[in-house]
Parts: C-alpha cells; sequence; structure tokens
C-alpha cells in the first residue's frame, strides 16, 4: 500500500499542475513575422503629415516617363525614423517635409539606367543606389499650406546651380538650403555636393533589394 502510494505522489509531482501546460522548456518559440515589405515601412502611414510627390511614377521627372509602376515611399525603418524626427522639428516652426523619391527598387534602377545610361545622372543598377538600399531620400521643404520653399532649382536639376556648395544664389535660397540640410543632418541624414536634394541615412549599412511595392 506504502508502495502504491509513494508511485501516485511521485507521477503527479513530475506532472504539470494546470491540466494541458507544456513543458516550456522544449516548447519552440515562435519565428518574428516579417512583413510584406520585406523590413520596409510605409512612411505616410507612420506620418500622414508627411507629404509626396513621388516623380518617378509620373512623366513629371527628367527622363519625361514613367518609371514606377505607381508612387509609394517605402523606406528602411531607421532611414524613416529620422524623417519622423526631423518632420516633428520642422513642425515646431510651420514647416514639413515634401518627398519626390524613397525607396527604389533595382528592377525600377534598371528601368531608369536602361533611359539614361549615363553614371553621371543614374547609378549603374549593377552597382546599386542608395535608393535602392532603402537609405536615401529626395526631398524638400514646404510651409504648412504644402507650398515648397524656394531651393533655386527643380528637383533633378543638373547642373551647378543645384549644387549645395554654390553660393552664387539668392540668400534666401542658401538660407533654404542650409535649413534643410541642418534639420537632416542632425537626424543622421547626410547630403552630397551635387544635389541640394538627396539625403542618405548613415547610422546603417542595408543591402540592395529586389523588392517591388504592389500596386493597389
Amino acid at each position: 500500500m506504502r508502495l502504491l502510494l509513494l508511485i501516485f505522489v511521485t507521477f503527479f509531482a513530475a506532472t504539470p499542475f494546470c491540466q494541458g501546460q507544456k513543458n516550456t522548456s522544449t516548447t519552440k518559440k515562435p519565428q518574428a513575422r516579417q512583413n510584406a515589405a520585406g523590413n520596409f515601412v510605409d512612411i505616410q502611414h507612420l506620418d500622414p503629415s508627411i507629404r509626396l510627390d513621388i516623380r518617378y511614377a509620373t512623366a513629371n521627372n527628367f527622363t519625361k516617363a514613367q518609371i514606377y509602376d505607381c508612387g509609394r515611399c517605402y523606406l528602411r525603418p531607421e532611414t524613416a525614423e529620422a524623417l519622423l524626427r526631423a518632420q516633428k522639428n520642422l513642425q515646431r516652426d510651420g514647416l514639413g517635409l515634401k518627398l519626390f523619391d524613397c525607396y527604389r527598387p533595382r528592377p525600377y534602377q534598371q528601368r531608369l539606367w536602361d533611359k539614361v545610361p549615363n553614371p553621371d545622372y543614374v547609378t549603374p543598377p549593377k552597382k546599386g543606389s542608395m535608393h535602392s538600399r532603402g537609405a536615401a531620400v529626395d526631398l524638400t521643404l514646404v510651409d504648412a499650406r504644402g507650398n515648397e520653399l524656394d531651393m533655386g532649382t527643380p528637383y533633378d536639376f543638373f547642373g551647378p546651380e543645384a549644387h549645395f556648395d554654390n553660393t552664387r544664389l539668392p540668400a534666401q535660397v542658401l538660407a533654404n538650403r542650409r535649413l534643410l540640410r541642418r534639420v537632416l543632418e542632425t537626424e543622421g541624414l547626410r547630403g552630397i555636393r551635387t544635389e541640394w536634394w538627396h539625403f542618405s541615412f548613415q547610422g546603417k549599412g542595408f543591402p540592395l533589394s529586389d523588392w517591388v511595392w504592389p500596386c493597389r
């Protein structure tokens, strides 16, 4: 009788208290679910106050042809977060951002290269643009009504007038360019000399991507 009682106690001591409870030491943890964009985020889902004018989704660009099937602004999360911080800083002064281009899939980079196969203006697809890594944006400043501030040249103007270090421009144009660069570089987005509108995230490297966002 004592032997049976000992077996009974030993069995229930080794059994989970709650019925159906699993041994967590052998249970597999669920894997983190990746989003459909493959680690890209839609900037307007994060902050709808950021305006978009995705030029390559129209013929209103320097190639005079539509490159993207539809206009979206996807970015790596780190790049997007830097833009969100910049937007909040600008909004304190009644200003904001307007984006002309964001992530550019390599298939679209190929289309751009096919139109303008000139490395002085378009990065060869094999080399890969920072846009094709989700780390670069083309953008400008707007006022509270969405009017663009005067930057001296249109977007994608290829000439010395668009160079950031060109000081032979009106004082207000130079001040607007300095403001844009100061706000973005404070958040880790570095500009380049030849295009006042182009900035790339510097805090992390990203691989090239072929993912193309859906149009619906």
